[in-house]
C-alpha cells in the first residue's frame, strides 16, 4: 500500500506528460466540446481518465503513487491559473478567445461550420437571449462554448 513500485518524481514527469496532452487534445477538440457537456461528452470525458491512468501511475497501485499523481495535478492546475492570469499569450492559447458568428441578424455559414456549430445551436441561444434574429447585433461563441447574443438598441 505504501510502498512505490517507481521512483516519485517519475509519478511527477508522468502526471506533467498526460496533463499537458490531455490541455492541447482539448483545445484542439474545439470550443462545443468544453461548454456543452452532453451524455456522449462526459463519456468521453470518463473514458479518457480511464484511458491515462495507467500511464500516469505506470502500473504502480500505491497509495502515495496516487497522492502524488493528485498533488501534480492539483499543482499543475494552481501553475497554469497563474501563468494564464500573468500572460493574455498563455491564457488565449489554454481559454481561447470568442469568435464572432455572426452580425444584424445574419449568421456566418463558414465560421458557423468551423465551429461545428448547428442551426439548432443558434436557434436556441436567439431564444435563450430572448432576441429575434432581426433584432441581433451580434452573435459570438465564447471561449467557454455558450453562444452570446448582442440586440441593436431598441
Amino acid at each position: 500500500m505504501f510502498d512505490l513500485d517507481l521512483p516519485w518524481w517519475e509519478f511527477i514527469l508522468r502526471g506533467a506528460i498526460v496533463y499537458c496532452a490531455l490541455l492541447l487534445m482539448m483545445r484542439l477538440s474545439g470550443r462545443r466540446t468544453v461548454g456543452q457537456f452532453t451524455p456522449f461528452d462526459l463519456l468521453v470525458v470518463m473514458l479518457l481518465s480511464e484511458a491515462v491512468s495507467n500511464s500516469m501511475s505506470g502500473g504502480d497501485d500505491s497509495l502515495i503513487g496516487g497522492l502524488i499523481i493528485a498533488a501534480t495535478l492539483l499543482a499543475l492546475t494552481m501553475l497554469v491559473a497563474f501563468l494564464t492570469s500573468r500572460s493574455e499569450r498563455i491564457e488565449k492559447f489554454v481559454d481561447g478567445s470568442p469568435v464572432l458568428i455572426g452580425r444584424d441578424g445574419v449568421f456566418f455559414d463558414n465560421v458557423l461550420k468551423n465551429c461545428r456549430l448547428s442551426q439548432g445551436d443558434v436557434e436556441e441561444a436567439l431564444r435563450e437571449a430572448d432576441c429575434p434574429r432581426p433584432h441581433m447585433k451580434c452573435a459570438f461563441l465564447e471561449a467557454d462554448g455558450r453562444i452570446s447574443i448582442m440586440r441593436n438598441p431598441s
